[in-house]
């Protein structure tokens, strides 16, 4: 199989069309069509389905684009690290990391990485959608209790839990008594169980703001709004300071942070460097270590 060939498919793959793979590689559009013609030709596949405006890949080309763009990556990197006389990372690493995490301890963590591994060309996108990592193109992806997936394989590095907090000012509500409550998402009255050390309560609360960023909704309880269900992480601080206070723990799973990536084997020496690179900053994996990076 020609691995030129190989090359050029995956590139045309993962820009979605001859002409932004051209503009993007800087090669003659008429170049990459012919060579994924070639490939085809020798496979005796149809890798791409061709519209008048549109270019898809069929199910074989997927395939062939998920294993062959892992290869040649790491083809690439052993070549890189021949090159430069050892297994020092090097090269592009793409990360999709959520929003709460990249908020309150991603810009140092990048930070580190990119002073202990020069070499690296390190970019983090923050968002908590679902993405698709070869189709986008991400090496390495973190996220919080992610729905499993087949395609994929990980690690949890952190933990974390959630707490009923209020202002010291807002009086926690006794009996049948509802108390004002800041959500993520805007509803009708709840009820939150929580653990107390007696055993098992229930707080009744009445959402009166809806706030789609868990900071926002620390900050409008730190205003005494309301109460809030937030990760101690997040509050740590103001419950040592007296900012606000504790009603109890939320009955629930923890919350667990994973890097998932596509496969163990053939992991690159980025995609290696970074996870030991998270190790070293959550060793234990626990929510005081994550509380560290936040700011008062």
């Amino acid at each position: 199989m020609d691995l030129l060939a190989l090359a050029d498919f995956t590139l045309v793959a993962r820009h979605g069309g001859f002409g932004r793979a051209a503009r993007a590689a800087g090669r003659p559009k008429a170049t990459l069509s012919r060579r994924v013609a070639e490939l085809e030709a020798a496979l005796d596949l149809r890798l791409f389905e061709r519209g008048t405006r549109t270019l898809k890949l069929t199910e074989e080309g997927r395939a062939l684009s998920e294993r062959a763009g892992r290869l040649l990556a790491e083809l690439e990197d052993a070549a890189a690290a021949i090159a430069s006389g050892g297994e020092r990372p090097r090269g592009r690493l793409r990360i999709s990391a959520p929003l709460l995490f990249s908020q309150t301890a991603m810009g140092k963590i990048a930070a580190g990485f990119a002073l202990a591994y020069p070499e690296v060309r390190l970019e983090i996108t923050t968002e908590d959608r679902a993405v698709d990592m070869i189709e986008e193109g991400f090496d390495l992806v973190i996220r919080v209790d992610p729905d499993p997936d087949d395609s994929l394989v990980g690690r949890a590095f952190l933990r974390d839990r959630l707490l009923a907090v209020a202002s010291p000012a807002l009086a926690r509500p006794v009996g049948e008594a509802v108390a004002p409550a800041v959500v993520r998402s805007p509803g009708d009255r709840q009820t939150w169980a929580v653990k107390v050390p007696a055993g098992r309560s229930t707080i009744a609360v009445a959402p009166v703001l809806a706030l789609s960023s868990l900071v926002m909704v620390r900050d409008a309880v730190r205003a005494g709004v309301g109460a809030a269900r937030l990760p101690l992480s997040l509050v740590s601080h103001d419950l040592a300071d007296g900012t606000l206070v504790h009603w109890g723990d939320i009955d629930a799973p923890d919350i667990t942070v994973w890097t998932l990536y596509p496969s163990r084997r053939l992991l690159s020496a980025r995609v290696s460097a970074f996870l030991d690179h998270l190790k070293r900053a959550f060793p234990m994996g626990t929510p005081d270590e994550l509380a560290a990076f936040i700011g008062k």
